[in-house]
């Protein structure tokens, strides 16, 4: 991917935002996990239907901020298809670029929007609480 500019990330997010792909209350053959945020209004589930090791699909509805929408539903993109090792690198991989510590960003595509979310501390929770809640599905699905 090539070097994102500020309005090229601007861009990114408002798109993910104003037009989430993966906003969706599924079937009942899905695992979801509840996530929400004190500071924030984000109130969002998570949703991941894993077949095989490989996530099927992933999708996510609720309330959020443009920060945690645009996210989640890059998220969901971005994983789709993959084996949840796979997916946990790329969660590893987002997780550290957000807390400013060294990362692979040729997994990250789109996410590489949110490589200055650190800057805004605030920000920190609405832009990981996806990412967040995927972890745990895969985490809780490996035990």
């Amino acid at each position: 991917m090539p070097t994102l500019t500020n309005e090229m990330m601007r861009e990114i997010i408002l798109e993910h935002y104003s037009h989430p792909q993966n906003k969706m209350t599924p079937s009942n053959e899905y695992e979801s996990v509840h996530m929400s945020s004190d500071n924030c209004i984000d109130d969002i589930n998570v949703y991941v239907k894993i077949n095989d090791n490989v996530i099927e699909d992933c999708l996510w509805d609720g309330v959020a901020c443009a920060i945690s929408t645009a996210s989640t539903d890059i998220m969901c993109d971005l994983v789709k298809g993959l084996d949840k090792d796979k997916a946990l690198y790329i969660i590893e991989n987002y997780l550290k670029m957000i807390h400013e510590e060294p990362y692979d960003e040729s997994c990250l595509s789109e996410a590489n929007a949110f490589q200055n979310t650190s800057k805004q501390a605030a920000r920190i929770r609405c832009a990981t609480i996806g990412f967040n809640g995927l972890k745990e599905l895969i985490d809780n699905e490996k035990k």
